[in-house]
């Protein structure tokens, strides 16, 4: 086992628990200082671009949307892996994990492949999470054994010939009663954080009495220790509405969230917020306009690692199946 990998036990619902993986968090963080976000984060863009459906990109394989439902994705910071869920034919259960490649950033897609156990199960497996370095891999299942419905899990990639390790639930103080979405671990100033979205009961709105369960909402836990600490509601951000599936800049400064708030064109809208550091509050977050949503909703927007690429899964019309994958570019704005 991969030195400095530490494990902490617990026992928050009578589940065992590793909370992390140290020496990977902590290698990780080095990315926080030097030129890496400056070459594509905290900078000067042009707006988004219209949306297009990532099928339509030439010489992408024609099965990497399909009939079914494909939606959830993410990219790897390499720019050429393209993780999403779908329960498309072939997989281990409802929703599974897959993976598409490309031969450089701007090449097409090939066909994507399921992950396969033990990061897919009998269950659904969805809301993949790589990290920077490849290694750490969160993502969200309703597999047995968790705190309530989906809960998130990780995993770390050793290398071709031992994968996937099995999979280890992040515990009940991350974790509820409720439904968890979209982690994203963050090394950002002040430390590292992992962002996600919960419909816990106690987030911003209140519930009926005895109620495990309420409307979206989107959460933070600090890293403290070796250990991720009990998730707090992100100020300036949640509404009374479905506050879901946020993602970040890689320097922290930008969050991006669906919403079916009041205002929307649709359904569930793609929001975006700013701050000038990590240490900052949030600004207001403001709809991505009509060139990105839809009047259907939009869900999961993922930021690539240089910032300039979101892609997400959208239900609007014209598509292969119920939900499939979009992206919108943006360009950095010369000398700023």
């Amino acid at each position: 086992m991969h030195a400095g990998y530490v494990t902490r036990v617990g026992a928050w619902a009578g589940t065992a628990v590793i909370v992390a993986m140290a020496a990977a968090v902590t290698s990780e963080s080095k990315y926080v200082t030097g030129t890496v976000f400056a070459q594509g984060q905290g900078g000067v863009f042009t707006s988004w671009s219209p949306a297009i459906n990532v099928q339509s990109i030439p010489g992408t394989d024609p099965e990497l949307n399909t009939a079914s439902n494909d939606g959830c994705p993410t990219l790897a910071s390499d720019g050429r892996t393209l993780f999403m869920a779908s329960n498309r034919p072939g997989g281990l259960g409802g929703q599974d994990i897959w993976m598409a490649t490309r031969e450089s950033p701007d090449a097409p897609w090939g066909a994507p492949v399921n992950l396969g156990a033990p990061v897919n199960s009998a269950a659904d497996d969805f809301c993949p999470s790589p990290t920077r370095n490849g290694h750490l891999f969160f993502f969200v299942s309703t597999r047995a054994g968790g705190c309530g419905g989906s809960d998130i899990y990780v995993t770390r990639w050793r290398n071709e010939n031992l994968g996937w390790e099995e999979p280890v639930n992040l515990g009940c103080d991350i974790n509820s009663a409720g439904n968890e979405a979209s982690p994203f671990l963050v090394h950002q100033a002040g430390g590292t954080v992992l962002y996600f979205s919960s419909n816990r009961a106690g987030g911003y709105s209140s519930e009926a009495s005895g109620a495990i369960t309420g409307d979206d909402d989107i959460y933070v836990s600090e890293w403290h220790g070796g250990v991720f600490e009990p998730a707090q509601l992100v100020a300036g951000i949640n509404t009374e509405f479905n506050d879901s599936r946020p993602n970040l800049s890689r320097d922290g400064r930008e969050l991006f969230f669906d919403s079916n708030r009041t205002g929307t064109i649709g359904g569930a809208d793609i929001y975006s917020a700013f701050r000038a550091s990590a240490l900052d509050p949030w600004s207001v977050p403001e709809n991505l306009g009509s060139d990105v949503n839809s009047p259907a909703a939009e869900t999961r927007a993922s930021l690539s690692w240089d910032g300039t690429t979101l892609v997400f899964g959208s239900m609007r019309a014209g598509g292969e199946g119920s939900t499939d994958v979009y992206m919108t570019t943006r360009v950095r704005v010369a000398g700023q």
